[in-house]
Order: structure tokens, then C-alpha cells, then sequence
């Protein structure tokens, strides 16, 4: 799996006239394309199975009856398009924050948030708390969001996933929001939240897939997975139910057994680093 490299943090956190800004969505215009696009293609997809098979029955049996019900399906579906299209835009335009600025620039007193088609402004005085929260799956960024805690609200700013802020690295945002905001007593927390409810069998690790993320035989990996706790799960798939039914597959918890293969490529690099001469000292006269 390939790991995005973090962004430059001076692409989304910069001085502007009025103070810095913290941008989590740099074009309004993409992100409402990108939203009401989703809301269009969700129900569309779900309904098109439906649909095609109602078409189908329509053309074979000429009835009006069948043709009727095609067309009542057809609108349901355009009903459900247009109705979650407004809810989408709607939230959208509502909640999603896209920027956040800290006024003046020189010594910030104020707070602005701004979403879509409006704006907030509140003392700094009233900010308690930042939290950097970093979501990850098996050692990969799923998401980071920045949630501001006042005294009587929360507001969460978490960008989407194509925007440059998604890419920034967790400790360097928490060190900037550090650097501009510590001189006013808000506590800046850096929280990280690893998946593991990952969908079992389907999602887990096969024997097969494990042995290679730890670099070692396939016959070692019951023996690891027990000494490291690795919960594993047994099962017949649905390919060996007709024709091999006394057939098992056994799969591994993903979120523990990537924890162990870090840990086997640090136990290996300690070892490696252990064993390798050292380095000769200036030669003597």
C-alpha cells in the first residue's frame, strides 16, 4: 500500500492581510461539484439494478400495468436524487468549514470561522481547547480533522480528502497551532485514532498475506500470532462449501497483526544494527 508524503504545512497555513489563516477547503466551487456529484451517483448506482430490470420486463410484457410501475420506479428514484441532493448541499453549504483565521496578525485576540455562506467571530479568550485528531488504518492516514472546544461549543474542521491540509503532517500542524495559539493558554492536543473494526473475514489478514507483511515462513505465523495475541478466526469460504466442505481458511485480525510486523521490522533492524561491526576508529599513530 502506498503512503501519501505529508504536504507542506505553508500551503494551507499562511499570514494574510487580516491575520493567519488555516485553509481546510481551498475551492468552494470543486467541493460543492464534488458533493452534489456523490448525493447524484449514490441513489442513481443503487436504483440502476432496479431500473434495468424493470425496463427489461416492461419491453417483454407490453403490459401497461408493468410499464406503469417502471415509471413509478423511474420517479422514486428521481425523487431520492433530488431530496438528497438539497440535504447534501444543504450541510454542506451549513456545516463544512473553510478556513479558519486567528486576527490580528501580530498578536491574535479573535477567532474566525468561516463555512460557505457565512462566518463567525469569537475571543480567543473563549477558545479552551484544540484537538489534532489523525485517523489510521494498518499505518496509512484515513482522515484528520481539527476540533475547536469553547465553553459552549464544538466545531469540527476536517478537510476532504483532495484538499492539501489532508496531507499535512499531524506534529507540524499541532507545533503551528502550538506557536500561535500557546501564548493564550489554549491546551493543543494531538490525538490518534487507529481503525479496528475491520469487517470479518473479508477485511482480515490471510495466512498467506501475513506470512509476507512479516517476512517469515507461512508455517511460522500461528506460533507468532499466538505469542504476540493476535486474534485469528477460522472459517470455510463459500468457494469450498460445495466441493470441499471439510476445507477451513484462517484469517488474522489486520489491526494487531501490522502492529506486529512493525514491530518484527524494528526487532530486525535492532538486530541487524547489534550485529554489524563498528565503525573504525582513526587510525593510530
Amino acid at each position: 500500500m502506498e503512503t501519501r508524503r505529508p504536504g507542506p504545512l505553508a500551503e494551507v497555513a499562511s499570514p494574510v492581510k487580516a491575520g493567519w489563516r488555516l485553509v481546510f477547503v481551498p475551492s468552494r466551487p470543486r467541493e460543492l461539484a464534488v458533493a452534489l456529484g456523490a448525493s447524484i451517483m449514490v441513489p442513481s448506482m443503487v436504483a440502476a439494478p432496479l431500473l434495468l430490470a424493470a425496463l427489461v420486463t416492461a419491453v417483454l410484457s407490453g403490459s401497461s400495468a408493468v410499464w406503469g410501475g417502471f415509471w413509478v420506479l423511474m420517479a422514486l428514484t428521481v425523487l431520492a436524487v433530488v431530496l438528497l441532493a438539497v440535504a447534501t448541499l444543504y450541510v454542506t453549504v451549513s456545516m463544512t468549514v473553510r478556513w479558519v483565521e486567528l486576527r490580528p496578525l501580530a498578536t491574535p485576540a479573535q477567532v474566525v470561522i468561516a463555512r460557505f455562506l457565512r462566518s463567525s467571530t469569537m475571543a480567543l479568550a473563549d477558545l479552551q481547547r484544540v484537538v489534532v485528531i489523525e485517523r489510521l488504518s494498518l499505518g496509512q492516514r484515513q482522515s484528520i480533522k481539527v476540533v475547536l472546544h469553547t465553553r459552549n461549543q464544538t466545531v469540527e474542521c476536517e478537510p476532504p480528502t483532495s484538499a492539501p491540509l489532508s496531507r499535512v503532517d499531524a506534529q507540524a500542524l499541532t507545533g503551528w497551532l502550538t506557536e500561535h495559539l500557546g501564548r493564550a493558554q489554549v491546551a493543543i492536543e494531538r490525538q490518534t485514532e487507529v481503525k479496528r473494526d475491520f469487517l470479518r473475514p473479508d477485511e482480515w489478514w490471510t495466512l498467506s498475506h501475513t506470512a509476507e507483511q512479516w517476512r517469515v515462513p507461512v508455517g511460522e505465523v500461528d506460533d507468532i500470532a499466538a505469542q504476540r495475541g493476535i486474534e485469528s478466526y477460522q472459517y470455510t469460504p463459500r468457494a469450498y462449501a460445495m466441493h470441499s466442505p471439510g476445507t477451513s481458511v484462517t484469517v488474522y485480525e489486520p489491526g494487531r497483526a501490522y502492529e506486529v510486523a512493525e514491530e518484527l521490522r524494528a526487532e530486525r533492524a535492532a538486530s541487524q544494527a547489534a550485529d554489524s561491526p563498528m565503525a573504525p576508529g582513526p587510525a593510530d599513530n
